[in-house]
């Protein structure tokens, strides 16, 4: 599994977590050392979903000491997060590398080379159509959206 983060400014570096992610290990691996630089001196909102590690109170509360707004995220709800389209694109770009990678090793180096390369413009275009998707879900009553 690996863990990235986007902002309109930038983003993380993509992390590579082995094993079970538990919130100890969410907070001290993940969100102190690459989400909180990424949302120090921004007026962000942090989206992440309902998994265990991201709803422990331990995570909810490091959060809250912290001052990150979290955005509220409903089960059942459809996935707006676009990281979730940033995936996909990065998927389709280690895909469409001549050579496919041949072990773990090579498929995290091609991750990591791939999620470089990804332009901040398209990172800031996926978070600009927020509002968007936003009204998408709604009109559509929390059914499927082309987005």
């Amino acid at each position: 599994m690996v863990w990235g983060a986007i902002n309109t400014a930038g983003k993380s570096t993509l992390v590579h977590v082995q094993g079970r992610i538990t919130a100890q290990r969410y907070v001290e691996e993940i969100l102190r050392p690459h989400a909180l630089p990424l949302l120090a001196d921004q007026d962000a909102i942090f989206q992440q979903d309902n998994a265990r590690p991201h709803t422990a109170r331990l995570t909810t509360q490091f959060l809250t000491d912290h001052h990150v707004q979290v955005l509220p995220w409903p089960s059942m709800s459809p996935d707006m997060n676009p990281i979730e389209h940033l995936w996909a694109e990065l998927d389709r770009r280690v895909r469409r590398r001549e050579e496919a990678p041949a072990n773990h090793r090579d498929l995290l180096q091609a991750l990591q080379e791939e999620w470089d390369t990804i332009p901040q413009q398209d990172i800031r275009h996926l978070i600009q159509s927020m509002p968007r998707r936003c009204r998408a879900v709604v009109a559509a009553q929390g059914s499927h959206t082309p987005y």
